[in-house]
């Protein structure tokens, strides 16, 4: 390369990319992963809750390696949804079948598993194990664990991005494509949804989810420092009826087109499915119209 390049804001002359790649070659053996880490903590790089960057570092080294051939150590196979299953699902299933009633299990617990604990491999495993979209990537997505009194595990949920189009919820909010742009980060999609296999309770899924939502609107102000205006979800009718999104006074508002974001063609790449929402402010029409 000749000349300077600028990716992700970054800006590298041909020298200091020289140097990058002496860097990753002192570091023989790490992983992609390890290498961003140990890169976001060299420029300090951290986003505004003082958190490393340490997936937008993996993200531009990625980009380098594409666009100026920076030699990177073979990808490893992490999570994502074509990852195979894993293999101790049967530590992860107690030894009996979870089935009292809901009031006997209370008090339910909410916990938020940020990158790094403990519960967040074994949260993997359970979408990886039993949710038929499997485990997408993990970031921007807050992960939540839900557990019972005695402490035994009850429940997962993703949330993250909302879609970037979706017709029934833009025409309920009645925003406008500019307003769209400039708000959409302000909703959440919950991803996914999974009452453990062998949890069998009337009524847990409806109260989890309202429990949940107690709580989400603090913790993406606290963890993407930016308000939580409206939540959607896209249940799948050919799996699911969506009684506990109904149940948890959820608003149920039409159908998807079944079109995928790289449907260049118009042509059903994927079922439709209903969409589903709830406001977390009853001024949030103003707010996102704003």
């Amino acid at each position: 390369m000749s000349g300077p390049i600028c990716i992700l804001g970054r800006h590298f002359e041909p020298e200091e990319l020289t140097q990058l790649q002496s860097w990753i070659d002192q570091r023989h053996g790490q992983s992609r992963r390890a290498l961003s880490v140990g890169l976001a903590q060299l420029w300090d790089w951290r986003n505004p809750q003082g958190q490393l960057r340490d997936m937008a570092a993996r993200l531009l080294l990625n980009r380098l390696e594409q666009r100026v051939g920076l030699r990177l150590p073979s990808r490893q196979n992490r999570g994502g949804r074509r990852q195979a299953r894993p293999s101790n699902q049967g530590a992860l299933t107690p030894s009996r079948p979870i089935t009292e009633p809901l009031a006997q299990l209370q008090p339910l617990s909410v916990h938020l598993v940020g990158p790094g604990q403990a519960q967040r491999a074994r949260l993997a495993q359970y979408f990886l194990a039993h949710h038929y979209l499997g485990y997408p990537h993990p970031l921007g997505q807050l992960h939540y664990l839900v557990t019972d009194g005695q402490g035994r595990d009850l429940a997962v949920l993703l949330f993250g991005p909302a879609a970037w189009k979706c017709a029934p919820r833009d025409l309920f909010i009645g925003w406008s494509a500019a307003q769209r742009q400039a708000h959409l980060k302000q909703l959440a999609n919950n991803s996914r949804f999974l009452i453990l296999p062998w949890v069998e309770v009337p009524r847990l899924a409806s109260h989890v989810l309202s429990l949940v939502l107690h709580r989400l609107r603090q913790d993406w102000q606290g963890n993407y420092a930016r308000p939580l205006e409206l939540v959607e979800t896209f249940v799948d009718t050919s799996r699911f009826t969506g009684g506990c999104y109904r149940a948890a006074n959820w608003i149920e508002l039409g159908r998807t087109t079944g079109r995928t974001r790289q449907d260049r063609a118009h042509r059903l790449q994927t079922p439709p499915k209903r969409v589903w929402v709830y406001p977390l402010d009853p001024q949030f029409r103003r707010r996102l119209c704003a």
